[in-house]
């Protein structure tokens, strides 16, 4: 049954202060429809063992049952080979207006603190993250990936941003970041293949979190490549936490639009395999050290720190410099 959407409507400035995000122009793994995922995996549990007593397909509007077998231990896994990367990995390629035809492709979470301060999340999705390739090998690749930036408002107004990046990322007021033909709307620069979110176009080293360096051994790429405008596919949500000031489990997501699915939000597993064996053939002599050619697949927007007391997530490398910074 679908969850009745909030009497609301979406705040006016969520959708007029949205980041723009520009693709890479080399990138092969574009956004990519959300459900979409769902027809090409099948759910394994934590080892590989597959998942039976199920319905007989799973849908955004179910996929939380998950829950039930495993939850953090239960993992979408691809049903083709990851080694030969299908169509379906590849994404869409927005339309001239950066629309992605098709693909609902992000969703949009907004978090009321009360007393004029609300948290706005552009959460981004990929089927596939191509990694670096780092002394001739190509370390990092998994299915499914998740990003995003959050912009923090202060009675409508926006005040800083977070670009996630990686296991870590930035924040930047949002007077010194670059605007979309000069208007109110942040330009955020997905990096090929890995798609970090930069507030510049370039080359960023991210051996170091926080210091974006033009050069270095882990290099993001980024430029004005293709044009995406997220909200013009996009699933749009209010959250509610638990424990407000506490960012805990079981918050609670209400769409703003009637028949929008909720179910998975709620899924608390990875949208991709596992990490392959060091052993399996498609690691083996791919690999330097602990450095994997293929990692596990990420968890979702739950996972995303919905609830935070500053800008950047509690915990984040770089949190130490930002905390003496005079944020508005």
């Amino acid at each position: 049954m679908a969850q009745a959407p909030v009497t609301e409507k979406v705040p006016s400035f969520v959708l007029d202060y949205a980041p723009i995000v520009y693709l890479q122009s080399k990138e092969e793994y574009l956004p990519s429809d959300i459900g979409a995922q769902l027809k090409h995996t099948h759910p394994k549990s934590k080892g590989g063992k597959p998942i039976t007593d199920l319905p007989a397909s799973l849908t955004l509007d179910n996929l939380d049952i998950l829950n039930d077998h495993g939850g953090k231990d239960v993992f979408l896994s691809s049903i083709d080979d990851v080694a030969n990367p299908p169509a379906w990995m590849r994404g869409v390629r927005p339309d001239a207006k950066g629309k992605t035809n098709g693909a609902t492709s992000c969703c949009i979470v907004v978090n009321d603190h009360g007393t004029g301060t609300v948290d706005a999340f552009y959460i981004y999705f990929y089927a596939y993250n191509q990694g670096q390739t780092i002394f001739a090998k190509e370390l990092g690749d998994h299915v499914g990936d998740w990003e995003h930036n959050m912009i923090r408002f202060k009675d409508g107004k926006p005040t800083a941003l977070w670009y996630s990046q990686h296991a870590s990322g930035e924040a930047l007021y949002y007077k010194l970041v670059e605007k979309h033909n000069n208007g109110p709307r942040p330009i955020s620069y997905s990096a090929k293949g890995t798609h970090a979110n930069y507030a510049t176009a370039g080359t960023h080293d991210h051996a170091i979190p926080h210091f974006n360096l033009p050069l270095g051994v882990l290099m993001d790429k980024t430029d004005r490549g293709t044009l995406w405008d997220p909200t013009l596919n996009a699933y749009i949500y209010k959250y509610v936490p638990k424990v407000p000031g506490d960012d805990s489990a079981g918050g609670t997501f209400s769409p703003y639009e009637a028949g929008t699915p909720v179910a998975w939000l709620r899924f608390l597993g990875h949208w991709g395999d596992e990490r392959f064996p060091a052993g399996d053939p498609k690691q083996r002599e791919k690999n330097i050290g602990d450095h994997y050619k293929y990692e596990g697949g990420p968890t979702g927007p739950f996972d995303k720190h919905l609830e935070r007391k500053d800008v950047w997530p509690k915990g984040a490398q770089g949190e130490h410099i930002w905390k003496i910074m005079p944020w508005a």
